[in-house]
């Protein structure tokens, strides 16, 4: 069977077939041109880009693809093996695949005999008719033709005979590429091992998996395959598909090169992982998981005192791998349980030496605990946490003085809900009296503050909130209970947190509000007027 790489394993993405079919994902034209064109730029050998008879969207996508000149990907339509009563050159779906012009085509038959049955509504020889018409019928036409055997290993379990039928077809017939898979994503890492190396030891070369995750095991059961003799993986960026969702690519890859040994690609490529996967998750309009293993935000987070002395003597010692391999970073967080050895690597991050000053190091984890047992939070507000450094350091002045501000809320009619803030503040010696509206009360007051400094601090008009939390302390207290407001921050260059806490949500939102104003200033540069 052909190879398409010098590598060991080859990759197939389909992020833009199965993982468009994740709850809450819905990828415009545009969207998956993006797509395809930084899987391209990643390396990924081939590319599904959809299924040309279900929507214009993806007939549209295989004529646009085509002008963007990818280098390194081979483009896959897909579709099922022609229908019941039809040949295959008067079966309309077949005859879609083919008018998208793609680089490749897949091909979905069934191996397991309850779907022949009882979902096609065939006979078995009927069903095994088809693939074979249809891996036949493309490949006379000189199509690269990747055949998956979908519920393959439920089917193995059940009539082993039959789902070996199925696949032998197909490949008699020259398919490409014979992809096992499991659907339902409902079997164990053995079965996937054992039942892959007697397919590899019958079919030879070309043999793929596709894992569902709906186990836990998607990631696992695909690397048991390769373990077995699989050479190609096909899975989506972040583990996006129906119900759990498919094989994380963003796992197997790494695993395949760092662990395994079997690179699909030049070692370079994989410094980009992390970029990749945060670039989908926004154009999937869903938060990239923190708990993510390799490109996570948390993947390389550390918190236990331990673990960060640890890994500053020595990184390997707390670190699986070295994060920047992927495009990720050591990250510290500070907290209640946080030693010496958090704060000094944290503030050497900010490029604060404080390994020579130990009563400030005592000082600021004092403090720490004593605002955190109030409710404060420094994990998420890394701002917030340098502000208290730089004033234990005695480097810290504020900016602006506050005067005094008031926020109202009016309901209008049709129902509608109106904020407006008046805010009153001094810099250097003059002070400034400035009205804002918003969607609610925070927004209000955060453009009148914005309004009010802006003429004084220019480099404000690049900073913009990007997120806002409110988290109830206690429910016991009801409606009187302390809050803690988190809000996240970001200009051209960097992105930052900042914490407030009160019983009253504005006054905790003020707080957050203006230590990010006043992070924002500080790490400018800008001298307080």
């Amino acid at each position: 069977m052909a190879k398409t790489t010098e590598y060991p394993v080859e990759i197939l993405d389909t992020t833009l077939r199965d993982g468009s079919q994740t709850e809450g994902v819905s990828f415009s034209l545009e969207d998956k041109l993006r797509i395809a064109a930084r899987l391209d730029e990643f390396g990924i050998h081939f590319i599904e880009g959809g299924f040309p008879k279900s929507n214009p969207k993806d007939r549209e996508f295989f004529k646009k693809v085509r002008e963007l000149g990818l280098k390194n990907s081979k483009i896959c339509s897909f579709g099922s093996t022609r229908r019941k009563g039809y040949s295959c050159s008067k079966d309309d779906g077949i005859q879609c695949l083919i008018k998208a012009e793609p680089d490749a085509i897949t091909i979905v038959g069934k191996s397991w005999d309850l779907h022949a049955e009882h979902v096609l509504k065939v006979s078995k020889e009927m069903n095994v008719a088809m693939i074979a018409d249809t891996i036949g019928y493309l490949k006379k036409k000189g199509i690269f033709v990747i055949f998956d055997a979908e519920h393959f290993f439920d089917g193995y379990l059940e009539n082993k005979k039959y789902a070996m039928e199925t696949i032998i077809a197909a490949s008699e017939q020259g398919a490409d590429r014979i992809v096992l898979c499991d659907t339902n994503g409902g079997s164990l890492t053995d079965l996937v091992h054992d039942v892959t190396a007697e397919v590899v030891s019958i079919i030879g070369g070309g043999v793929g998996i596709h894992a569902h995750n709906d186990s836990e095991l998607a990631v696992a059961n695909t690397l048991a395959a390769v373990s077995a003799g699989a050479t190609h993986v096909q899975g989506t960026i972040n583990g996006l598909g129906e119900r759990c969702g498919n094989s994380n690519l963003c796992s197997v890859i790494p695993n395949l090169m760092l662990k395994m040994k079997n690179p699909p690609f030049p070692d370079d490529n994989l410094a980009g992982l992390t970029d990749l996967a945060n670039f989908i998750s926004e154009l999937a309009n869903q938060p990239l998981n923190s708990r993510l293993p390799y490109v996570g935000k948390s993947a390389f987070t550390h918190k236990a005192g331990l673990h960060i002395d640890g890994v500053r003597k020595v990184r390997r010692a707390n670190e699986h791998i070295i994060p920047e391999k992927v495009g990720n970073h050591t990250r510290t967080l500070i907290s209640e349980v946080a030693g010496r050895a958090n704060v000094l690597h944290l503030t050497a991050r900010m490029g604060i030496d404080l390994s020579k000053k130990p009563g400030i190091v005592s000082e600021i984890l004092e403090e720490l605990k004593v605002l955190e047992y109030s409710g404060h939070q420094f994990e998420a507000a890394e701002g917030s946490f340098e502000i208290l450094v730089r004033k234990k350091l005695g480097e810290y002045k504020s900016h602006f003085e506050l005067g005094g501000f008031k926020v109202t809320v009016d309901k209008r009619r049709k129902g509608e809900m109106f904020s407006e803030a008046t805010i009153k503040v001094k810099v250097g010696g003059q002070w400034e009296f400035t009205v804002g509206e918003g969607d609610g009360p925070v927004n209000a007051l955060d453009n009148a503050l914005r309004k009010a400094l802006i003429s004084f601090y220019p480099s404000l008009k690049e900073m913009r909130l990007t997120d806002y939390k409110v988290r109830v302390l206690d429910e016991r207290d009801g409606t009187a209970a302390a809050v803690r407001v988190l809000i996240a921050s970001k200009d051209n260059t960097s992105v930052w947190g900042t914490v407030g806490v009160s019983e009253n949500v504005i006054q905790a939102s003020w707080k957050a509000l203006v230590e990010s104003i006043e992070f924002k200033l500080m790490k400018d540069g800008t001298q307080p007027g």
